[in-house]
């Protein structure tokens, strides 16, 4: 298990002499609180609003059903985040069970969250009639943006960094009274990648449209899946399965990339229904017609 350093000042050799030390917690109404939390809040109302801003032209989902849906998937996530990480990190709870519920103490798995989310999905999909595509398509935009800004709160933290190296963008963490590690920024590295993506897929898609809903949800296993399992690699505090020396995240990074490869270059061969936004769109000219004959 990584040991987080929170006392420790940060530097990063690349930029000289440069050195910080910034807080990772803040005091409200008396608990104290850790900018993690804050920060993950930020990326996910950033990626709320981006979503919102292209859901109607990009898949053709109203902006107030996707509201709604984010009301459901809010505590979702929290929740499917937290029990991931709970499980695979059971002996330490196991003696103390009460401490599950200290979310604000830290502890939340990524890819808890995604699976819970994936789940909600599925079942919101369903009771609105949406294809499960769509949604996914858009959605993934927000998590991207999510994750890209939610990584800087493991710097803050000075946690989820990688193992000791001496390349030039190494990050040195020294606590008081030592000299430096330095070590990966994985977090940066991951920051650095979602960012990526995104770009790719925001400017693509800009200009581009998509074949079938689910295309650009596909893209984005894909990418993540890539970048996750090169990055877990040089992580110290992976979950692993059982006494395998296997990290979960790793391979599960991995079977999703490849999946969602193969997947793609099936779907990329076949005809697919008309987009879902096209159909709405036919559906509320029909209906406006309609109404215009009434009122005739």
């Amino acid at each position: 298990m990584q040991t987080i350093l929170r006392d420790a000042v940060i530097s990063f050799p690349m930029f000289g002499d440069f050195s910080i030390n910034p807080p990772s917690t803040f005091v409200l109404f008396g608990r104290t609180f850790y900018l993690y939390g804050a920060i993950i809040a930020l990326g996910f109302l950033l990626g709320i609003l981006y979503c919102a801003h292209r859901s109607e032209k990009l898949v053709g989902i109203p902006s107030d059903d996707l509201y709604d849906f984010v009301l459901w998937m809010i505590p979702t996530v929290i929740i499917g985040a937290r029990l991931y990480y709970v499980i695979f990190r059971w002996s330490e709870y196991a003696q103390h069970p009460a401490d599950i519920f200290k979310v604000w103490e830290g502890g939340l798995a990524i890819y808890g969250g995604i699976l819970a989310g994936l789940a909600l999905v599925i079942v919101w999909c369903r009771k609105r009639k949406i294809p499960f595509g769509a949604l996914g398509d858009l959605s993934v935009f927000g998590l991207l943006i999510g994750q890209c800004i939610g990584r800087w709160g493991n710097f803050l933290n000075r946690e989820a960094f990688g193992r000791e190296t001496d390349v030039f963008c190494r990050m040195g963490l020294a606590q008081p009274g030592r000299n430096p590690v330095y070590v990966h920024p994985t977090f940066l590295y991951e920051s650095l990648w979602n960012l990526t993506g995104f770009l790719i897929l925001h400017l693509w898609f800009k200009t581009h449209r998509r074949r079938f809903d689910g295309e650009i949800m596909l893209l984005y296993v894909a990418w993540y899946g890539l970048g996750r399992a090169l990055i877990e690699g040089l992580r110290t505090d992976s979950l692993y399965i059982g006494g395998t020396g296997i990290r979960v995240s790793q391979l599960l990074a991995a079977v999703s990339c490849a999946a969602a490869v193969v997947l793609l270059i099936v779907f990329l061969r076949r005809d697919h229904a008309p987009l879902y936004v096209d159909v709405r769109a036919q559906a509320l000219a029909a209906a406006a017609a309609q109404e215009e004959k009434k009122e005739a």
